[in-house]
Order: C-alpha cells, then structure tokens, then sequence
C-alpha cells in the first residue's frame, strides 16, 4: 500500500479481496487503502475490475476472500444497506436513475434507509445548494435532463446518504469535455466538504491530478500503486493509459 496511506487516518480498508460473478473470478488479492479526506483514485482499462470492486465495497457483491474494513469494523458480512446505514454510498457507472420520477423524488430516495430519512429535508437543501440547477429542475423528469444535470442527480442522490466515503464509478462518462471539467469542480467542493472519495474514472487524466493516492488495476489485480503524482510520471502508466486521454 502506498505510504501516503500509512501517515493518515485510515477510513477504509480492502485486504486481500477476492470477488466475482457466478463461476467468473473477477478480483484477485485485491488490497487498498482510503486516507479520511482523501481522494484515492482507480485507473485502468475497461474490464479491469474497478466496478466490481466498489460493488463488493458497497456489498452489492459477496467477497469470496479476504476482508473490508471502515472506520476500524470489520463489515465484509454485512449486506448493501447495513453499509449505507454506516454512511458509504456510491454512484454507480452509468447513474441509473429512474427516469419516469421526478428530480426530487431520484435525490429523496438516496436518504431512504430509516436512520436518514428524518434529516433528508436538510440533506435535500445542501444538495440544492451545490446543484442549484436540480432545484430548478426538481419538479422535472429525471429522464428529461441533460447527460450532466442527469450525472448530477446521481451525485446528488448519492449525497443524499450523508456519506462519510462516497464512491464514483466513471463520474465524467459520455460527457462533453466542458461538462467533464464541471463535474469534476463538483467532486472537488464535495472533498472540500469533508467527504472522503474513491473515485473510478477512465480519465486518467483528471483522475490522477485530482487524487492524492491511486492504484492501477489490470486483469482483477491491483498492478502499480503509490501517489498520484508518481503514477502520471510513470513510464508504463503514461504510455499505457495516459496517452490515450
């Protein structure tokens, strides 16, 4: 693990992960670190494994091996919403939200679970405060936004949680370039507020200039791992990823 990671106070913990689909072993001895504050980045190809390991983060997907710690407990047992309860939420690849519902009623159900729901108005008007465009919208289908008001209300919803890790699984995909810089901003308030993020994304770029740590995931594995500012100088990683955003 990165030694940025060992001088600070550790939020989450992935040790020696191992997690798949049916008979497909997906991950292989995955391990990594989250600082609190920080934002901790996954790069790598398509395919590589980086969904799969915030679905088994989240708990969407069972480990088969090995164990996920946050804030010192150990919850590799636990299941999806017992994880929410404890403040991790995600935004998954793609926002999946639901299109025939208003914004509102999209950003509400991020604060679902029952401990949330009693501070969801408050939690609705700081979202309301970072987005001011989904108040605009908030009576809107959300199938009738735009790509980046749509990626909003995911991180909105996502919000929602008054999560203490948020995790964003390709945040800028199938943005235009001047969406992706705003969505980005977006991130950056929201680490400024004091959520600590793990964030996927295949910008590489903005990934890894954004993040104080990374790791590099290949074929299920965790491949190169340290500051952020180490991988963008790497020779395998520029050459490989880099170059391509």
């Amino acid at each position: 693990m990165p030694d940025s990671a060992a001088n600070n106070d550790v939020l989450l913990s992935v040790e020696h992960l191992a997690a798949g689909y049916g008979a497909v072993q997906v991950l292989w001895d995955v391990s990594l670190s989250v600082p609190r504050g920080q934002i901790v980045s996954m790069i790598g190809s398509n395919g590589a494994g980086k969904t799969t390991t915030l679905n088994s983060i989240i708990g969407v997907i069972k480990a088969r091996k090995g164990r996920i710690t946050f804030k010192g407990e150990d919850i590799t047992q636990l299941p999806p919403h017992q994880r929410v309860k404890r403040h991790i939420s995600l935004v998954p690849e793609g926002r999946q939200l639901w299109p025939r519902m208003t914004v509102q009623d999209n950003l509400r159900l991020g604060a679902f679970p029952p401990n949330l729901r009693k501070d969801a108005d408050k939690s609705l008007q700081r979202v309301y405060d970072l987005f001011p465009r989904l108040k605009e919208r908030r009576t809107q289908l959300a199938g009738t936004l735009s790509g980046g008001e749509q990626q909003m209300c995911a991180l909105g919803r996502g919000l929602m949680a008054e999560p203490e890790l948020l995790m964003l699984d390709e945040p800028s995909l199938g943005l235009a370039p001047k969406l992706v810089d705003e969505i980005f901003a977006h991130v950056e308030s929201i680490r400024k507020a004091g959520v600590t993020i793990l964030l996927v994304a295949q910008n590489v770029n903005y990934a890894l200039q954004m993040s104080e740590t990374a790791y590099l995931m290949e074929t299920g594995r965790i491949t190169l791992s340290g500051t952020s500012k180490s991988l963008i100088s790497n020779p395998y990683v520029r050459d490989a990823y880099v170059g391509k955003t």
